[in-house]
């Protein structure tokens, strides 16, 4: 499934947004992602036409099923690189900055290896 780095992008904010409780609308993913509304609003649309989120008529953006595939696949990445580096030594707002560069690029094998190593030593309890 290849989609855009900026669509994971949204999919992913849309997904950390949801796990704080509240309903997530277009502004809070503006302010997440330090974009503008407009740009919210077209990814949204190109998201929801391709199957990846439901809006209702009140503007609540939900995950659908294929969208959470790719939203938790993103996180997951994010979260692992980021203590990876962390666990390195690097400053935790750099670590989180470069894993997002990462998360996007880094091929399956080489993130499942960090993942199996990084679960070995204890890092990911």
């Amino acid at each position: 499934m290849q989609i855009r780095e900026s669509a994971e992008d949204y999919l992913e904010a849309i997904l950390i947004l949801s796990q704080k409780g509240n309903s997530v609308r277009s502004v809070d993913i503006a302010s997440m992602l330090s974009v503008s509304k407009p740009s919210v609003s077209h990814a949204m649309k190109l998201l929801r036409e391709d199957g990846y989120i439901a809006m209702d008529r009140y503007g609540t953006v939900t995950l659908l099923d294929k969208g959470a595939e790719i939203a938790n696949r993103v996180y997951e990445r994010h979260t692992i690189l980021t203590k990876m580096l962390e666990s390195l030594g690097v400053p935790s707002d750099i670590a989180k900055t470069d894993a997002c560069k990462m998360e996007h690029d880094i091929s399956e094998e080489s993130f499942e290896r960090i993942k199996e190593r990084m679960t070995a030593d204890g890092q990911l309890d």
